[in-house]
Formats: structure tokens, C-alpha cells, sequence
């Protein structure tokens, strides 16, 4: 009966500890199944997520290349037409400026023309003008010096001057003698005047 009971009490405690030992060791299996279970699991989800995420950057950074090489090209395209417009420009003012040149040479050329038909219608009109005072000069010299004083009698005394001033000095001598004392020394005090004005050896 002790040794029954003896036996009994080994056997139940052993019982409760091997059921204890298989009860621990099927958690840990079951545990170290569901680790391995998750890793197996989470590692092709990771190895497929990951050539995505690096597709997607790739493809975001190819886009944005492709942005910048957009902005770019019109960068040039619009400096493009803006050196396009200002040559434009350029070649408008320099046929602008060619015009104008020609009009102006056009202009000069009509005033050097005008100027050169001016110098000779002077040099005419001198000529014309010393022709027509000889031949007056001449006519005053012929004349007896009693009639022609009359007329340089009513002559200003600047304009009678000059004609004495030309003729031969004995016809202006017979022409001054027959002049009143006050017109003759106002001729005399200018034809004075003027010789006192021409330079001197």
C-alpha cells in the first residue's frame, strides 16, 4: 500500500511535468513556425515592394528630366525669337539709316549744285555790274566837265566818290572844279578816307 502510493505520487508529479514540458515545447515550436512564417512572409513582400519604390524614382526622376529639358528648350526657343525680333529691328534701322543717308547725299549734292549755279550768277552779276559801272565812268569822262558837275552836283557825296575814284585824274579834276566848294570837300574827305585805308609800302 506505502509503495502503491509512493509510486502513484512519482508517476502524477512526473505526469504534470511532462505534460508541462510538452505543452512549453509545443509554444515554442508554434511560436518559432509563426516567426518564421512572418519573415518568409514579409521578406518577398519587402523584395517586391523594393524594385517598385526604385522604379517609381526612377521614373519621377526621368519625368523630371524630362520637365527640365522641356523648360529648356523653350528657354532657347524664346531667346530664339527675341535675337530673331531684335535683328529685325537691327536690319529695319540700318534701311532706315541707308535711306536717310542717300537722302542726305542727295541733298548735299542738290545744295553744292545750287551753291555753284549762285557763285556763277554772282560772278555774272559782278561782271555785269563792272561793265555797266566802266561803261558809266567812261560816259562821265566824255563829258564836258561843266555838265557833268551839274549831275555829280546832285549826287550823294558816297556814290559820286566812287565814280571820281575810277575815272582818269584829269577828267575827275575838271569834274571837281566845277562842283560847289561843300559837295567837293565832302567828295574829297571820303576819297581821303579811302586811301587812308590802303596799306603802305
Amino acid at each position: 500500500m506505502r509503495s502503491v502510493s509512493f509510486l502513484t505520487g512519482r508517476n502524477g508529479r512526473g505526469s504534470v511535468l511532462l505534460i508541462a514540458g510538452l505543452l512549453l515545447g509545443s509554444a515554442v515550436l508554434r511560436v518559432g513556425t509563426e516567426a518564421g512564417q512572418a519573415v518568409a512572409t514579409e521578406n518577398p513582400l519587402a523584395a517586391i515592394k523594393e524594385p517598385e519604390a526604385t522604379a517609381q524614382k526612377k521614373e519621377i526622376s526621368s519625368q523630371e528630366d524630362r520637365e527640365q529639358m522641356s523648360k529648356m528648350l523653350r528657354a532657347f526657343q524664346e531667346r530664339e525669337t527675341r535675337l530673331a525680333e531684335r535683328e529685325n529691328q537691327i536690319d529695319m534701322r540700318m534701311k532706315a539709316l541707308s535711306v536717310a543717308d542717300e537722302q542726305i547725299e542727295r541733298r548735299l549734292s542738290n545744295l553744292q549744285q545750287a551753291e555753284d549755279s549762285l557763285r556763277e550768277l554772282l560772278a555774272l552779276a559782278n561782271t555785269a555790274a563792272e561793265d555797266d559801272l566802266a561803261r558809266l565812268t567812261s560816259v562821265y569822262e566824255n563829258m564836258k566837265p561843266k555838265d557833268a558837275a551839274a549831275l555829280f552836283e546832285e549826287m550823294e557825296p558816297a556814290f559820286a566818290a566812287g565814280f571820281l575814284g575810277r575815272m582818269r585824274p584829269n577828267s575827275a579834276a575838271g569834274i571837281m572844279a566845277g562842283l560847289s566848294p561843300q559837295v567837293a570837300y565832302s567828295i574829297s574827305v571820303i576819297l581821303a578816307g579811302r586811301n587812308a585805308d590802303v596799306p603802305k609800302g
